[in-house]
């Protein structure tokens, strides 16, 4: 397979894997609470979720100016969910929009740096240099 079918492939993989991703994440923010606990750090939970959604969203555009538009977009998804949860019996917070800016802003760094490291990580890799 050549490199540009993988680049191709894996900017399409992100694009399709970002969707039903989204759906989960804003399905996760808006179902009223259940009484069901996860065991986590609420905090980490929202930041996992926004990092994941604006890697896959900054590789699905191919980074630059459209991958930081999109965790923009993120972050303020995140803030607009956030005052949803108080119209559906769940209670809204400051902090995890800080959470989801932070996860959609740290998502979108490292995949810029992934983007950067590319051709250096292959290559020591021994893989071919894919750009």
């Amino acid at each position: 397979m050549s490199r540009q079918k993988i680049i191709g492939w894996s900017r399409a993989a992100a694009f399709w894997l970002f969707w039903p991703a989204l759906a989960l994440v804003i399905w996760g923010e808006v179902i009223p609470a259940t009484g069901i606990e996860i065991h986590a750090w609420d905090k980490l939970l929202h930041f996992l979720a926004y990092f994941g959604l604006s890697a896959l969203a900054y590789r699905a555009t191919g980074g630059g100016r459209k991958g930081i538009w999109a965790a923009a977009a993120l972050a303020f998804l995140g803030g607009i969910l956030e005052i949803v949860q108080g119209m559906v019996g769940r209670d809204m917070s400051f902090w995890d929009e800080v959470a989801n800016t932070l996860g959609a802003a740290t998502g979108a760094l490292v995949a810029e740096a992934y983007l950067r490291l590319r051709p250096t990580i292959h290559r020591l890799l021994g893989a071919p240099d894919a750009k």
